[in-house]
């Protein structure tokens, strides 16, 4: 029995949109964002902030540096690029569907690969037509920069069972990344790969028995 749901967070509970993130890049001077921006997985200076292994200061530093010509961001600049990412306003009626969730029963987590400046944006009142963040939808939101792990790393997941004291088997995670869906999958977890911006709603309630 499922009593727990752990949800990715871009492309699953809010629309993520590569291509404005490419725009919105260019447009501060990162002229070859597709060679440097992923779609799933980050690298280099950007794998450094999701992972926590680089600070605010430092990656505006690092970013400033890439661009063409080279000048000091401000953080306002580049709070503006990251999210480029987000593709549309969030889809309330996922949010409420959360809200929903939790009142039957149901434990509710994120877990995903972010860093502090998309988390700004979801933890203010711009995130949802309501002006509630996003944690006040969930019981807790493990994010990457926090702790020092990236998904598909087994070690983030475990992270999160033990922190939450959740059983595996009762506890459903989705995710739009396959890489991310098989590494839970190996450690007992329920999953559902989701379509890239889809809505999951009723497959959800379908796997609940609902």
């Amino acid at each position: 029995m499922i009593k727990n749901l752990v949800f990715d967070f871009g492309g699953v509970l809010f629309d993520l949109d590569y291509d404005g993130a490419l725009v919105t890049f260019r447009r501060i001077g990162l002229l070859d964002a597709d060679k440097r921006l992923d779609r799933y997985h980050q690298r280099g200076i950007f794998e450094d902030l999701e992972c926590g292994r680089s600070s605010r200061d430092v990656f505006r530093d690092e970013l400033s540096k890439l661009l063409t010509p080279p000048r000091s961001l401000t953080e306002e600049e580049v709070l503006s690029a990251w999210l480029g990412y987000v593709g549309a306003p969030v889809d309330q009626r996922k949010l409420d569907y959360l809200d929903d969730l939790r009142r039957r029963g149901y434990r509710t987590f994120l877990l995903s690969n972010t860093n502090p400046y998309v988390q700004q944006w979801a933890e203010s009142e711009r995130f949802s037509a309501g002006g509630r963040p996003l944690s006040s939808y969930l019981d807790h939101c493990y994010c990457s920069f926090e702790l020092g792990l990236m998904k598909p790393d087994p070690a983030i997941f475990r992270l999160m069972l033990d922190d939450a004291g959740l059983v595996a088997s009762e506890t459903l995670f989705l995710d739009d990344s396959p890489a991310n869906i098989a590494a839970a999958h190996e450690l007992g977890i329920t999953t559902m790969l989701v379509e890239k911006n889809g809505d999951w709603r009723a497959d959800v309630e379908a796997r609940l028995g609902c």
